[in-house]
């Protein structure tokens, strides 16, 4: 695979990080750097594990997960996001950075956002494309995704205080229904 379709797979790939990521730094207001950073290394760590194993597991995984992938997606999306915003409307304090970032959110999340890239590790196996490389650079991208991400969030969330969980919670769950509606009405 030549450099310039590998990084335009990337980029493909980590649109969701970049969604999820935005949404969550706009939501849950300033996160900070740490927060951030094992935000982008979760994400851009699935995005190298979930090719590799579309890679070694070919097809047979593929078909175990396809037919509830998108319905895991968007149940915690859509929990997430309704959090978010039933505390935005409430006007109460913000839904802590923390427990949304923990780690069995923090999985599930990074399952959520990597999951298409099971299906290009895939079709690099039947194409008989080494998958170290892609993998890296998809998951650097995803990384840096993440990072930016969270970086607009964080910055446009402050002006809107409490509506940016609103917002963000509204976000979250059109993602999540996105999701959804595309494996279901294809």
């Amino acid at each position: 695979m030549d450099v310039i379709s590998l990084l335009l797979l990337a980029v493909g790939l980590s649109m969701d990080v970049l969604s999820v990521s935005a949404v969550t730094g706009f939501g849950l207001g300033k996160l900070s750097s740490k927060q951030m950073i094992r935000m982008a290394v979760a994400f851009g760590g699935f995005h190298v594990l979930m090719p590799m194993l579309g890679w070694l597991a070919g097809s047979t995984i593929v078909d175990l997960i396809s037919g509830y992938d998108h319905w895991a997606a968007f149940l915690l999306l859509a929990l997430v996001g309704g959090k978010m915003f039933i505390e935005g409307v409430r006007g109460g304090e913000k839904v802590d950075a923390d427990s949304i970032l923990g780690v069995e959110n923090l999985l599930l999340f990074s399952i959520a956002v990597s999951i298409d890239s099971v299906a290009v590790g895939l079709s690099f196996s039947l194409e008989k494309v080494t998958i170290l490389i892609p993998a890296l650079v998809i998951g650097a991208t995803a990384f840096v995704f993440t990072c930016f991400g969270v970086y607009l969030g964080n910055k446009t969330g402050h002006w809107l205080g409490r509506w940016s969980q609103i917002i963000g919670g509204v976000i979250l769950f059109g993602i999540g229904l996105r999701v959804l509606l595309a494996h279901v009405l294809i």
